[in-house]
């Protein structure tokens, strides 16, 4: 355990009178393959469209399915609500748009950008309905009803008004100093990022760069190293359209783009439907009717949009140390749809 990480969990187990635990828990693909052999029972999501978004979707489909319970904690409807454990529920909530109103008046919520720049996040809009909760009032409230009197933390007050949160991440956190003022602060505020600052956590106090050998893809003379992306339209798996200014792509997003060297080579032709099959530890995955796109990419690789290619991803291909799939490094052939297997 890394040192910022033991204090962290000093300071939050001082801040809230427990003991954190200090074992691993599970990260995404240890929590699908958890809940696939049963060792974990319940799912519970806060936001986000969890089959969609993450690798291997038929073995994704199977682990939610083997739940007892599955939960979602929602603003809109998505694919991950349609596969469910023995019981489900959906839970909407007010979305950051709307007008939160607690008991001590209208709340924000704040949101950190790509930038390291937290800034408030004020709804407006008049809510959906007047039974919605917030994601807030949703877990104090699960809280309250799990905990009981074995916690000593005031859920209805953090209800009542985000600043007591904050304050409570502020006392926590390094880098939320006077959180409540600086957020009201036009712009928000920086977080700390001290190489930003040319300051260098290491025995020299300089940066220390590593070399790594590019890995090495013994692919068969049929087979490409795929990718995944995003189009232009699309914010993770929320899609807002079907045109990809980017790529020159209109009207549709089950395309794969490949280099006009290799669509010539494997008798293909641009606009043929083929079907995109993965190869991993002697398994395959088949995601079927994808538009041949001749582009501008090194030869033997493939590019293909997420989520509509992860059913291709295999949950076991992950990289080195973060554990996260390898969505970038699929090693896939293509056969003309309708092919007969």
């Amino acid at each position: 355990m890394g040192e910022a990480y033991r204090l962290f969990l000093e300071k939050l187990g001082k801040e809230f009178g427990f003991e954190p635990p200090r074992h691993h828990g599970y990260d995404t693909v240890k929590a699908i393959g958890a809940m696939h052999a049963g060792k974990a029972r319940v799912f519970f999501a806060l936001g986000g469209n969890f089959l969609s978004a993450t690798p291997d979707t038929e073995y994704t489909a199977e682990a939610l399915q083997r739940c007892s319970l599955t939960v979602h904690v929602s603003t809109k409807l998505n694919r991950a609500h349609l596969i469910t454990g023995k019981q489900a529920l959906i839970l909407p909530c007010l979305g950051r748009t709307e007008t939160d109103l607690q008991g001590s008046g209208p709340q924000f919520v704040t949101t950190e950008n790509s930038m390291a720049v937290v800034q408030a996040s004020h709804g407006f809009l008049k809510p959906a309905s007047n039974k919605l909760l917030s994601e807030p009032a949703i877990v104090g409230r699960l809280a309250m009803a799990t905990l009981g009197i074995r916690s000593s933390i005031n859920w209805e007050a953090l209800i009542a008004d985000y600043d007591l949160i904050r304050e409570h991440i502020e006392r926590v956190v390094p880098g939320f100093d006077d959180y409540n003022l600086r957020v009201r602060q036009p712009g928000g505020f920086h977080l700390p990022s001290p190489p930003r600052q040319r300051i260098f956590n290491t025995p020299s106090g300089r940066a220390v760069f590593t070399v790594h050998a590019l890995p090495h893809h013994d692919l068969q003379p049929d087979q490409y190293l795929m990718m995944t992306m995003r189009s232009h339209d699309q914010f993770n798996t929320s899609i807002y359209g079907l045109d990809d200014r980017y790529r020159g792509i209109h009207n549709g997003r089950r395309v794969v783009f490949l280099n006009p060297d290799d669509v010539r080579s494997a008798g293909l032709r641009e606009g043929q439907t083929v079907d995109l099959i993965s190869h991993f530890a002697g398994e395959e995955r088949v995601a079927r009717n994808f538009v041949v796109v001749p582009y501008s990419i090194p030869q033997r690789c493939a590019a293909s949009y997420f989520p509509e290619t992860n059913v291709l991803v295999p949950l076991g291909s992950v990289a080195d140390k973060s554990n996260t799939p390898a969505s970038k490094s699929v090693v896939i052939s293509i056969r003309p749809s309708g092919y007969a297997e």
